[in-house]
């Protein structure tokens, strides 16, 4: 009779020690779950799915032929994206480097104490929050040839009209333009945040040694700053590789497709011409090269 009444008696004290384990267990799990969700819903599921669409030949309507890499193997011979490659090329070339500088520039300036400093870097910053399709959309009245305030003011110069977004050779540059005019925002902050955090024990000990500004901003300003430098070439990078908006608003890639990008080339074969296999195909490969590109950079600031 003794032997069942300890039994029973263990049972009815394990239920509250599970609870005690399970309720903060099922209290994480709460607050965890809806992130969990969004992300599996809006990030690994559309990516898994999308991989599977680019081994078949579908339009978006119709789930198409198994194909394989055979959308791969296409890209090569792609002259069309050959060329977007190159055009988004120039664009991360001339984007990234300029933007880095540009806000490093401005950091410093920002920093100095002199009087409505607040509303200075309110005034920079605040491009960079507007978003790219109203950006886009001001452009096109900006820089219009005929009736634009930018070649109002070069005819008063007496200076000859441009053509801007109109002319294939200027297309591209008057995009980057546009671009650092409103993401230098960024860096600039990102800068004169790292700026703020540097030790004054530094600096000052470098001017009791005898340097001079020039030297304390190469040998002491610089080097503090390599890590915001490595996180804004990455983010730059990854923002220039993934240019679209400002393209659909401004050019939708013309004159002459001179500014027909890599995303903007995979947008129009996946959502105007329905090639949606090749266009995710496109997508991936353009993934992978922004993570190997991201990789090499972070890489190369760790040594």
């Amino acid at each position: 009779m003794t032997a069942p009444t300890m039994s029973g008696a263990a049972r009815v004290s394990a239920p509250p020690a599970r609870r005690s384990r399970l309720v903060p267990q099922l209290t994480g799990w709460g607050f965890v779950f809806p992130a969990t969700l969004v992300i599996v819903g809006l990030s690994l599921f559309p990516a898994v799915w999308a991989l599977l669409l680019s081994l078949r030949d579908g339009d978006l309507l119709t789930g198409g032929d198994f194909v394989g890499l055979a959308n791969y193997r296409d890209m090569l011979g792609d002259a069309e994206l050959a060329a977007s490659a190159g055009h988004t090329l120039l664009y991360t070339v001339l984007f990234v480097p300029g933007s880095v500088v540009l806000g490093l520039a401005l950091a410093l300036a920002l920093n100095l104490k002199i009087r409505l400093i607040g509303f200075y870097r309110t005034c920079f910053f605040v491009p960079y929050v507007v978003s790219a399709a109203a950006t886009g959309i001001l452009s096109n009245f900006v820089f219009d040839p005929d009736f634009g305030i930018v070649n109002a003011g070069l005819k008063a110069l007496g200076l000859p009209a441009m053509g801007f977004l109109q002319d294939p050779d200027q297309a591209m540059l008057t995009l980057v333009a546009i671009s650092l005019w409103g993401g230098v925002g960024m860096p600039a902050v990102v800068y004169l945040a790292a700026l703020q955090d540097i030790p004054r024990e530094l600096i000052e000990a470098a001017r009791v040694d005898g340097g001079a500004g020039r030297h304390v901003l190469r040998h002491v300003v610089l080097p503090q700053l390599r890590p915001a430098t490595v996180f804004l070439l990455i983010w730059q990078t990854i923002t220039a590789l993934q240019l679209f908006d400002l393209v659909y608003t401004t050019t939708k890639g013309q004159p002459l497709d001179s500014t027909t990008t890599i995303v903007f080339y995979l947008y129009r074969q996946a959502f105007q011409l329905f090639h949606s296999g090749y266009g995710t195909a496109i997508a991936y490969v353009l993934f992978i090269v922004t993570l190997a590109v991201s990789g090499a950079v972070l890489w190369r600031g760790a040594k």
